[in-house]
């Protein structure tokens, strides 16, 4: 398994990547029947969202806190970030439910902050590497 020194930017951006996956995480599973409404997205559906989010955001705080990351493990956040900015959009475009303004809103922002996340994940896996190939 080949591990990476990981940069200062990749282990804050798995740092900010992991407070936002807890808090949504939390914000779905508990608000779930609340935010369905507001949303027009079935509560059931936020909830598993939200549950979902959970075990991530314990990987990712696991990931920020080592100075060594596998590389693997790195481009693994950065695709299943990419995964879940698509089935954002998707879930928009499929016309599977009805979601309010504010829930089109919601699920826009959702997936533009998942955005900045993954760029700043990706930036400091590129540093990470650079780093780790001049001190090898």
């Amino acid at each position: 398994m080949t591990m990476i020194q990981s940069s200062p930017l990749l282990r804050r951006a798995l740092a900010l990547d992991a407070i936002a996956c807890a808090a949504m995480g939390a914000l779905l599973a508990v608000a779930a029947a609340p935010l369905a409404a507001w949303l027009g997205l079935p509560a059931p559906f936020l909830r598993g969202a939200g549950l979902l989010l959970l075990p991530c955001a314990a990987v990712l705080v696991w990931l920020a806190i080592r100075q060594d990351v596998p590389r693997l493990a790195a481009f693994a956040v950065i695709a299943v970030n990419l995964v879940w900015i698509t089935d954002s959009l998707l879930l928009l475009a499929g016309g599977w439910f009805a979601p309010t303004g504010l829930g089109i809103a919601f699920v826009l922002a959702q997936a533009a902050t998942v955005l900045a996340l993954t760029a700043m994940e990706a930036t400091g896996l590129t540093r990470s590497a650079m780093r780790s190939s001049a001190t090898a």
